[in-house]
């Protein structure tokens, strides 16, 4: 059942990337930060601090 769930994972983070690069083909962005998130997502590597803004568990939210 793990093994499962980790290649189900991994699958929906495969779409997800296709999901990001298609919506950055569509806007026309092509910044550093549009790269560095398909890039992220293309490894298997984890970052806590990838997401540009603070954690939740730090009380702030991207909009504050």
């Amino acid at each position: 059942m793990a093994d499962r769930t980790v290649a189900e994972l991994k699958q929906k983070v495969a779409q997800a990337r296709e999901v990001i690069a298609h919506l950055i083909d569509k806007a026309a962005v092509n910044g550093a930060e549009a790269h560095r998130a398909l890039e992220y997502f293309s490894s298997d590597a984890f970052d806590r601090d990838f997401l540009p803004w603070p954690h939740i568990e730090e009380g702030l939210r991207p909009d504050e």
